[in-house]
């Protein structure tokens, strides 16, 4: 899909199983993830950055509430494990934070995962490639450093979330990590 004329060119693209197999964890959890980045997902969609402006994931997404809807979901915490209201949307800021890496975008705040909850399952990026979030303290901001106009493009499937970073004029380099 094409998010418009005013970004025609695909710069950087990525996407991410919704479900995974991990010992020992309730896939309500998993479940309840993805009903948590159905909403947020939609905030984040679209996002035009201009020359000079930054992108805040937690400032477009907003407070993830149980009265804004969203549930209970997977957390990792000091390297535990645990569940929280809005649980999982890290997920969504790791496929932001690495999509960006492969674009002349400036990552100005991240946070990486202390703990790797996903060793080798299906891995399609490195550890230490994420970025971690905890609304209101932890968040990930890019900033457009270039002279380009970019536009974020997110969505969900059945069963992956998918990106794509575009941009209003084609780029002469390609980032590799």
């Amino acid at each position: 899909p094409r998010p418009g004329q005013e970004c025609p060119y695909r710069c950087a693209s990525h996407a991410t199983p919704l479900l995974r197999k991990l010992k020992d964890l309730d896939m309500d959890l998993q479940h309840n993830k993805v009903h948590n980045l159905s909403l947020a997902v939609p905030r984040l969609d679209a996002v035009v950055l201009r020359p000079g402006e930054t992108l805040s994931y937690w400032r477009r997404i907003g407070p993830p509430t149980a009265r804004r809807g969203y549930r209970e979901g997977m957390q990792l915490k000091n390297g535990v494990v645990s569940s929280a209201v809005g649980g999982g949307l890290c997920q969504c800021s790791n496929l932001l934070y690495w999509m960006t890496l492969h674009t002349p975008l400036t990552v100005v705040e991240r946070h990486r995962h202390g703990y790797d909850v996903f060793p080798d399952v299906d891995r399609t990026q490195p550890f230490g490639g994420g970025a971690t979030c905890a609304y209101n303290y932890m968040d990930l901001m890019i900033r457009n450093d270039t002279e380009q106009t970019w536009r974020l493009h997110l969505w969900l499937t059945e069963d992956q979330l998918c990106g794509e970073w575009w941009s209003d004029a084609p780029q002469p380099l390609r980032y590799e990590v």
